[in-house]
Parts: C-alpha cells; sequence; structure tokens
C-alpha cells in the first residue's frame, strides 16, 4: 500500500554519500578551515565559530576525528591539556570542498557558498537521491514518480514523492512540459555537473576510509557515466560507438558495468548502461583507474580496443570536461 514504510525508506549512504554529508554540515567544513592554520585548543576553535555549544563541538570534533581528518594531541603541560590538529586526510577532504562549492556556485538561481544553509539542503537531496538510485534511473531517461515508484519498491510512495520534492525544489531535477497524464522528472544539467563532486568524494573514501564506507558498486557506476558522458565536448571529426567498461565487485565475484556512447559529428547522441551490442571501441578498467582518469590527460591503466583513436578521443574528453565543471 502506498504510505505504507518499506524497509529501505531510509537507504544506507552509497559511496562518496559519506564524505558529502561530512561537507553539508557547515561547522565540520568551518572546523577545518579554521584548523588550517595551525593546532587549537577546543575553547580556540569555540571562540572562533562564534560559541556554539560546547556538546555540539565535541560532535563535530568526534565526527572528524573519527574519519581521520583532524587528529587531538595532548599538551606536555600542567595542567593537561590537548589541540586538534588537520591531517592530510583533512585537507584532500577540505580540496573535495572546494568542488563542491564550485558546484554550489553553478546552481540554479543565486549561487550558494559551502557553509551556507542552501548548500545544506542541496547536498543532502544529492545524496538522498543518490543513495535511493533516483539519480541513476531518471538520469538514464525521465520518468513519472509513478513509474518511479514501481521501478524502486524497497521505498514507500509518500517517500519517494518527498526525495523528488527536495531534488525540484534545489534545481537537481525538473519537470518538462507534456500533455500526457504522468508528469515525468527529468535530470537537470546542474545534476549532470554534480558528477564531478561525487566522484571526488568516492575518491577521498576509497583514498582515506576504504574499510568503513561503501565500495563502488555497478549502479554507481552506470550512474556516473549516465550523468557525465551527456556532458563531454568532442572534437566534430569524432564518430562512432565506444564501450566504457568497470570492473566492480558487487559480491563474491567481480562483474563488468557501464555503458555504450553513441558520437555523431562529436556530440553525444545516446548513453545507455548496457554493455551487449556492436561497438566500434572500447576502454575498460577499475574503479579508481577511472577515478583517476577524470583528473589525468593519460588513459592510465585503462584497456583499450578497437578503434583507439576513438576511444582515446573520448577519455581525453573526461579530464578536460571535468576541469571545466569545476570552474565556478
Amino acid at each position: 500500500m502506498e504510505g505504507t514504510m518499506r524497509s529501505a525508506d531510509k537507504p544506507a549512504l552509497r559511496a562518496g554519500g559519506q564524505t558529502l554529508m561530512l561537507l553539508a554540515a557547515s561547522l565540520n567544513v568551518e572546523i577545518l578551515r579554521y584548523l588550517e592554520q595551525g593546532p587549537r585548543s577546543l575553547q580556540d576553535v569555540r571562540d572562533q565559530l562564534g560559541l556554539p555549544p560546547q556538546s555540539t563541538m565535541r560532535l563535530h570534533l568526534r565526527t572528524l576525528t573519527g574519519v581521520g581528518a583532524i587528529e587531538r594531541r595532548t599538551r606536555n603541560e600542567f595542567p593537561t591539556s590537548a589541540e586538534f590538529e588537520i591531517t592530510q586526510a583533512g585537507r584532500d577532504l577540505l580540496e573535495v570542498g572546494d568542488t563542491v562549492h564550485a558546484w554550489l556556485q553553478a546552481s540554479p538561481g543565486e549561487p550558494k557558498g559551502l557553509a551556507s544553509t542552501g548548500a545544506t539542503s542541496a547536498i543532502k537531496a544529492l545524496v538522498s537521491g543518490w543513495s535511493s538510485h533516483l539519480v541513476r534511473i531518471l538520469a538514464a531517461r525521465p520518468l513519472s514518480l509513478t513509474e518511479l515508484d514501481s521501478l524502486i519498491p524497497r521505498i514507500s510512495y509518500p517517500s519517494l514523492e518527498r526525495r523528488l520534492t527536495a531534488m525540484r525544489e534545489c534545481g537537481l531535477v525538473g519537470m518538462p512540459q507534456t500533455r500526457g497524464r504522468l508528469k515525468p522528472y527529468e535530470v537537470t544539467e546542474w545534476l549532470r555537473l554534480a558528477i564531478v563532486p561525487i566522484t571526488a568524494a568516492i575518491g577521498w573514501e576509497r583514498g582515506y576510509a576504504p574499510e568503513s564506507t561503501p565500495p563502488v558498486g555497478r549502479l554507481d557506476v552506470e550512474a556516473a557515466f549516465l550523468l557525465g558522458v551527456p556532458l563531454l565536448e568532442l572534437p566534430p571529426e569524432v564518430n562512432g560507438k565506444c564501450r566504457l567498461a568497470v570492473e566492480v565487485h558487487d559480491g563474491a565475484s567481480p562483474v563488468f558495468a557501464g555503458v555504450v556512447v553513441s558520437i555523431e559529428a562529436g556530440e553525444v547522441t545516446s548513453c545507455i548502461a548496457n554493455l551487449e551490442g556492436e561497438a566500434e571501441a572500447w576502454a575498460s578498467g577499475k574503479p579508481l583507474t577511472w577515478l583517476r582518469q577524470l583528473s589525468l590527460k593519460s588513459d592510465g591503466e585503462l584497456e583499450l580496443g578497437g578503434d583507439r583513436t576513438l576511444a582515446r578521443s573520448l577519455l581525453g574528453a573526461l579530464p578536460r570536461t571535468a576541469r571545466e565543471l569545476q570552474r565556478p
């Protein structure tokens, strides 16, 4: 029945979600930025950040310490006191924050700052859509709430509606004008741009918290390609079909996930999450290799086959587009 709570109304966060939620808490960001200046005591941090309740401050410091972003050190003095210091993981987390900030600056309407209320709402709506697979499904094609309810049966109809409303209010999804009875939701270009902070967040988790954060799964891979590939800008002479595959571990045995991309005169005409079918070229690798591809010019450890010129043209567009998307 609609309205009946289902077991996954609060689905577990997927890859990258925990990192983005850390950055959604403005106090976490403010603490890290202040500690970049040097080690500080609890009282120093509280004074600098406007004297939030001590219990609140301790909770955030404990959270950041737990993920390795800061360290608590005891001073050799009497009486004994402690101070907090940012780690390399914390500095790299702030770099992910810079990527999120650049994405927020491109938001529809007024740009948002990373530590603002609007940013918190947008990041939470993004993580909710990412973790519930709404992003993955809508990135493939526009669908109505009724259609989404049939595809995501473990989340109740009211919960799906709330998630979609939050995403729509933030500008992550829209509702195109149609004459049909069912009103479809579709991803906005701004949601597609979110692939850059999402992959940056996943990269931080794989580097600093691989045991305590979700691994990259098949649906994460498909969602990333379905969101990002349509944004690629290619030379007009590029034509053909290219298969992009990732080896993931969604269980005991590795499986391959990915998309087949069709390109005509430099334009991506389709991106389908199905590795079957004809393709003139292909590129395959592990998740971390694909993450590095967003920042490297070479194809690194990716295996290429078929029309290598076509494959390299497509791969070369990934880091170029990623850098462009990170500019406010």
